[in-house]
């Protein structure tokens, strides 16, 4: 019957009505609790948030620290500039801002591409630097159009600048901005992207020195990025000054005698180790590194032949030629193989171990002992020498004069060098050592490497008579680091008296004083001690094959020595190569700075 409904059963409906009510009601609480738990427990988190929104730190870069000459001149000085970055936050379409503000800016847009995506990891909040060491010019068409630009951001930055272009470029280095792998090396040190460090030289050996303290402006900004008003200020400290030991004189006439050539020229003080002089050819401008280069300039640079950024003083590994004489006669009379009055007859040639040998003097020197075989250069003196000695005993002199180390100079990269001997032949090439090698090295050729600033370390200790000092380019008011002999291991020789030294600077005043092969050097009232050398590049049939084709290899060129010979004041050194015979070329170089020396610098 239809009245039987009325009692229909409504169980069901009430218990899903019940359970919707408690999951609404479960998921309003836990609402009511998430609302609560922001604006109660996380309000100071939110807030700072919610701050951080309307507010920017802007950094101010601190000026580095001047670089000065001895006489206070400016070699590395700061300039007002701008630079302009991109907050990629700001930008809504990077296919369409891209190529409206490298067209604003006057940057080719695969550059502007380049450069972000160096960075392209760090937050999008961090303003990325793609233009700088600008002038108020170029940023007055992006201030004018700030609104239609955000994503810009233009700062003013001191930038550096080295007035006198190439001018000692190898010594005050070059600054860069550091990669994303170095930012992330150095964590101690908070590199910003942008920022400039040194990558070479005086630059990068004291850039922490040099570096200064960071300020930084604190602004409130509206939702557009447009500043309101500034919420707070700390001032920049700028970078300590540092004083080098170059003379602006000697550096300038160094690098004029090197002009067109490759080589390197040093002037330092034998008493102090107070390097005057440290020319390295072919150099570059380290202004040019301000402004960035483009990944097709840097990469030329790079592969450029003749390596500009190359510092030959502290990186170039060549043979000494015959400035290696000086060793073996320190040698040969310190270990008791040769005296002063002993001879040795040169004709022009001698065979050794069933082979020929030449002198460089065709017709023979006659005979020889050991000052004249020095003045002379003559070959086949310290062939008979290096006969006599072992390659170990050859190697103890050398290393006891400081070779196949690095002589401590304040630069970055400096190369050892390397002195053979059995051992090292055995470690590095699996072989033995054979006499007739002995016999090259004799005369400074064969494995035997060294550096031009290891040279005029080892002319230093001669002008010294025994210990050495260590060259430095910075003054920082300690004394001279001297560097003693070592003390002989059990069964070795002595070091080398001071009249050893006498024996063989004998030899280097009758060089350039007597006649000798460096003649070239001499100045009138100076007294110069020196030593040529002439290097190799290939085999003597090699470039006597050369010869008769019409073409002359020419040989790298070296002269060292020190003036004057009592109370020594400065120590030179010269190395042009392919510069040809050391008297003829490097002599006359040295010649020109020791009169320089001589007429403006001397202490009278």
């Amino acid at each position: 019957m239809p009245q039987d409904r009325i009692y229909e059963d409504l169980s069901l409906l009430v218990r899903r009505a019940r359970t919707v009510f408690w999951i609404v009601a479960g998921l309003s609480f836990l609402a009511l609790a998430f609302y609560w738990k922001l604006q109660i427990l996380d309000h100071r988190k939110y807030e700072q948030m919610a701050e951080a929104n309307r507010s920017r730190m802007r950094v101010l870069a601190a000026p580095r620290g001047l670089i000065r000459d001895r006489d206070g001149g400016i070699l590395a000085d700061n300039v007002a500039s701008f630079k302009i970055s991109l907050l990629r936050e700001n930008v809504k379409d990077e296919a369409e801002s891209f190529p409206l503000v490298s067209r604003l800016l006057g940057i080719d847009e695969a550059t502007l591409r380049t450069r972000l995506d160096l960075h392209r990891d760090l937050p999008l909040w961090e303003p990325l630097v793609i233009a700088d060491g600008l002038g108020p010019n170029d940023i007055a068409p992006v201030e004018s159009r700030r609104l239609e630009f955000p994503e810009l951001v233009v700062e003013a930055e001191p930038r550096r600048i080295y007035p006198g272009g190439t001018l000692a470029g190898h010594v005050l280095g070059y600054l860069q901005e550091p990669t994303v792998e170095e930012i992330r090396a150095r964590p101690e040190r908070k590199l910003r992207p942008g920022e400039m460090v040194g990558k070479s030289g005086i630059e990068r050996q004291y850039d922490d020195v040099l570096k200064g303290q960071d300020g930084a402006i604190y602004e409130i900004v509206d939702s557009r990025g447009r500043v309101i008003e500034e919420g707070g200020r700390v001032y920049p400290i700028q970078g300590n000054d540092l004083k080098l030991t170059l003379d602006r004189r000697l550096q300038a006439e160094a690098e004029r005698a090197l002009e067109g050539r490759e080589g390197v020229i040093i002037a330092l003080e034998p008493g102090t180790g107070n390097v005057l002089a440290l020319a390295s050819s072919p150099t570059f401008d380290p202004n040019k590194f301000i402004t960035r280069f483009t990944p097709q300039e840097w990469l030329a640079l790079q592969s450029d032949p003749l390596s500009p950024l190359e510092n030959r003083s502290i990186r170039g590994l060549y043979a000494p030629g015959s400035i290696f004489k000086l060793v073996m006669g320190l040698g040969g009379l310190g270990f008791g193989f040769v005296n002063q009055t002993q001879t040795v007859y040169c004709s022009g040639a001698t065979e050794i171990y069933g082979a020929v040998r030449h002198c460089w003097f065709a017709p023979g020197h006659g005979a020889m002992d050991l000052a004249d075989a020095i003045r002379n250069s003559c070959n086949i003196y310290f062939y008979a020498l290096g006969r006599r000695m072992s390659i170990d005993q050859i190697a103890l002199a050398a290393g006891r004069l400081g070779l196949g180390r690095e002589t401590g100079l304040d630069l970055p990269g400096e190369k050892e060098g390397l002195v053979p001997s059995v051992g090292w032949k055995k470690k590095a090439l699996n072989a033995a050592w054979y006499p007739g090698e002995t016999i090259s090295v004799a005369i400074g050729q064969g494995q035997l490497q060294v550096t031009p600033m290891q040279v005029a370390a080892l002319t230093a200790r001669i002008a010294r008579r025994g210990p050495g000092v260590r060259p430095r380019l910075v003054e920082d008011g300690r004394p001279p680091a001297i560097v003693a002999d070592p003390p002989p291991a059990p069964g070795e020789p002595a070091p080398f008296s001071p009249a050893t030294y006498e024996a063989v600077i004998a030899g280097m005043w009758k060089s350039v004083n007597d006649g000798g092969t460096g003649q070239g050097a001499r100045v009138d009232g100076f007294d110069v001690c020196g030593k040529t050398g002439s290097t190799q590049t290939m085999s003597r049939e090699s470039a006597e094959r050369l010869a008769r084709a019409g073409r002359v290899i020419k040989t790298h060129s070296w002269f060292s020595g020190f003036a004057p010979r009592v109370g020594p004041k400065i120590v030179v050194t010269v190395l042009v190569e392919y510069g040809g015979g050391g008297g003829a070329m490097a002599a006359p170089v040295a010649g020109r700075i020791f009169d320089l020396y001589k007429q403006e610098l001397e202490p009278k």
